[in-house]
């Protein structure tokens, strides 16, 4: 069986740190979320993916080239308009001749989630359900006895708690179908109402419902929790060095050429990356990440959070509950504070983030003394000057003085 991933879309909802990637490839226990899906389904047994690119396509074709490094052969395809998920299914048709999965690239899986849909499918098509005590936002799936009798988009009425994954078994038949699909509401065609149709017309479609994981990152503060679940179930290793007089305890790896020094203290669910230096004196605590070739100055203390890759934090820097995006250098004495329930305005639309420090885009200059208030976000580009108060969200290339 081949695998489809449909990884063209930007996130928008993920800004600023969809201005520098897709956010399929946003890190999420220092893996990409992408780099977990393939490796979930290798361990299935799918090694053939077909992944439908779109949005900063390079990156992604430049990371996993053609698959080999993770035992997969993947051949990319370009949806070159962002017209929906049937458009996007619908690009494959030429390279699908038998049953296939279908899946999102911006949600985590497991190996498990996988094989529950590879179990119970059935009639013309499956769909992996789930179910979410809070279902708004999510598509409805409504059935009798594992038959779906509707599949709805984001209905405005609390319908029902089984959730559409968006994970998908089809065959060749549902190119055809695609055809008759009519756009939407959006502006998009969508593989939803495709499925509708189907079930209007008399086709069998069916749900197998799981138990397994899907952590649905919709907006960049959910990759907080999506890191903090993953950190629990990562095996841990140790390639670096950990000077004496540091203390590492719980479930924490440590990258080769990472040297934790002395006065350390390091507390487990906890990844670091290879090429780090970490220290002295420096306090990491549960469900942090941090990417490959950061230094992390003297008596830092960082908790709930994820640093990404080439980036400096000066000394006596308190960072929690945030999310510091690639290549930005932070001067001394940096400042999160952390908020509960922020409203959050996202492309004119006001979201809420439960808790949440601040989110930090690539590339950014931030010099000593700088605070950041809670929800606040730095875009990319940015120069901060030393001794200010962020009390508002930067937009991207500005000089903040």
């Amino acid at each position: 069986m081949k695998a489809v991933i449909l990884a063209a879309g930007e996130g928008l909802r993920c800004q600023p740190l969809t201005f520098t990637r897709s956010k399929v490839m946003l890190p999420v226990a220092n893996k990409p979320i992408l780099e977990h899906i393939i490796n979930a389904l290798a361990s299935c047994g799918i090694n053939e993916i077909i992944m439908v690119v779109g949005y900063k396509k390079e990156r992604i074709m430049d990371y996993f080239l053609d698959g080999i490094d993770l035992g997969v052969h993947i051949t990319y395809i370009e949806q070159k308009g962002q017209l929906g998920t049937a458009h996007a299914v619908k690009q494959v048709s030429s390279h699908v001749d038998c049953e296939f999965i279908v899946l999102n690239g911006d949600n985590i899986i497991e190996s498990s989630t996988i094989l529950d849909i590879l179990k119970g499918r059935s009639g013309d098509v499956t769909i992996l359900t789930v179910t979410r005590e809070y279902a708004e936002g999510y598509g409805i799936v409504t059935s009798s006895n594992k038959r779906v009798s509707k599949i709805e988009e984001k209905p405005k009425e609390n319908i029902s708690h089984m959730v559409n994954t968006g994970i998908y078994i089809f065959n060749p038949d549902i190119f055809n179908e695609i055809d008759f699909t009519t756009v939407s509401e959006t502006g998009e065609y969508a593989i939803t109402d495709t499925i509708q149709k189907m079930i209007d017309s008399g086709k069998i479609i069916n749900m197998v419902h799981s138990k397994s994981t899907w952590v649905d990152a919709v907006h960049s503060w959910d990759l907080l929790r999506a890191n903090a679940y993953l950190l629990q179930r990562h095996e841990p290793m140790n390639k670096g060095t950990v000077e004496d007089g540091a203390v590492v305890r719980g479930n924490v790896s440590i990258g080769a050429n990472t040297i934790i020094r002395s006065g350390s203290y390091i507390i487990g669910p906890a990844i670091i990356g290879k090429n780090c230096g970490i220290g002295p004196n420096t306090v990491i605590l549960p469900s942090t990440t941090i990417g490959d070739n950061c230094t992390i100055e003297p008596s830092v203390q960082i908790k709930n959070s994820i640093i990404m890759r080439d980036v400096r934090i000066g000394s006596f820097s308190y960072i929690s509950n945030s999310i510091i995006g690639a290549h930005n250098s932070i001067g001394s004495n940096f400042i999160t504070e952390t908020g509960d329930n922020i409203s959050i305005e996202i492309q004119g639309i006001i979201h809420t983030a439960s808790k949440l420090g601040t989110v930090i885009g690539d590339g950014n200059i931030i010099k000593h003394r700088v605070l950041t208030e809670p929800g606040k976000m730095i875009a990319t580009g940015c120069t901060i000057s030393s001794g200010t108060i962020i009390c508002k969200s930067i937009p991207e290339n500005s000089l903040v003085i």
